[in-house]
């Protein structure tokens, strides 16, 4: 599944100051992203109060690889969240780069 996620485009949401849109849990920053535009229409659907969401498409590689080691933190995708198929890549070993990765 991995590599399918890397030579994917996803759809990302922007936050209201143009970044990338992501949520802490448990000391881990998460980029949300979405296969089609309807997985982050349901998305954005469930958000009251946010009327339109801008959003970028990019490659998974890039987000594994370029994206989540610019944060500086520990950080992985959730991929389809609220959806039937949600996914996750965390900051693991294989997963992201070995100088980013958390161990288990």
């Amino acid at each position: 599944m991995i590599g399918e996620f890397r030579r994917t485009a996803v759809l990302v949401p922007l936050d209201d100051r143009g970044g990338l849109w992501t949520a802490g849990h448990e000391g881990v920053w998460w980029i949300h992203a979405f296969t089609d535009e309807r997985a982050l229409a349901r998305f954005a659907g469930a958000r009251a109060g946010r009327r339109d969401w801008e959003y970028r498409t990019v490659l998974g590689a890039r987000l594994l690889d370029v994206v989540v080691p610019g944060l500086g933190e520990p950080a992985g995708v959730a991929l389809d969240m609220g959806g039937e198929r949600p996914m996750l890549f965390p900051p693991a070993p294989g997963i992201v780069p070995d100088g980013v990765a958390v161990a288990p």
